[in-house]
């Protein structure tokens, strides 16, 4: 049994791609579709994404345009919106549901940068733990003398490089989301 890197390092990936994720249902008093991405409408029996079910379009920066494919949808889509913590009361017109943003406060801004702050710092905690699994198993491994001494070495300062460069994506990232937020 070797030692295999890829494996930590693709869960280290995704930790980071999931920080991501979150951060792009966050709104920054901008008008973006992925505010969306959470909400679910029943479709003929099935929760789908409101994204599957409506065209959605951002007009005039501050507002996103939902058009479902089906009128029939609409008090669906508005419902699950008024139902979810967006914070925002849909506009129907009977056609379309129009989300107007309103501008955020000062006070809403410092407030969401505490919120991105906790979830980076969470995504860090993980990834700690991801290289105290690797560690533990290269550590197994030395025990097993599958390895060698120096190849746990040369593994341990593998693992914690690509730590470092985990880490330093998710303070790149709580950093960017921080600054779009704060910018008026």
């Amino acid at each position: 049994m070797s030692f295999e890197i890829k494996n930590f390092e693709e869960k280290m990936q995704k930790t980071v791609d999931t920080l991501n994720a979150d951060f792009a249902t966050i709104r920054a008093g901008r008008a973006n579709p992925h505010i969306l991405d959470k909400l679910t409408v029943d479709y003929y029996g099935t929760p789908s994404g409101i994204q599957s079910v409506a065209n959605i379009s951002v007009s005039e920066g501050r507002t996103l345009v939902i058009q479902p494919w089906e009128n029939s949808l609409i008090k669906d889509i508005e419902k699950a919106i008024i139902a979810s913590d967006l914070g925002i009361t849909p506009n129907n017109d009977g056609k379309a549901i129009r989300l107007t943003f309103p501008e955020l406060t000062t006070e809403r801004r410092k407030e969401l940068v505490k919120d991105i702050k906790k979830s980076g710092e969470a995504s860090k905690v993980a990834i700690r733990n991801i290289r105290r699994d690797a560690l533990t198993l290269v550590k197994k491994q030395l025990k097993n003398n599958e390895i060698s001494e120096d190849e746990h070495d040369n593994i341990q300062d593998d693992v914690q490089k690509l730590t470092d460069k985990y880490i330093k994506k998710i303070d790149d990232s709580v950093e960017s989301k921080s600054d779009e937020i704060m910018t008026i």
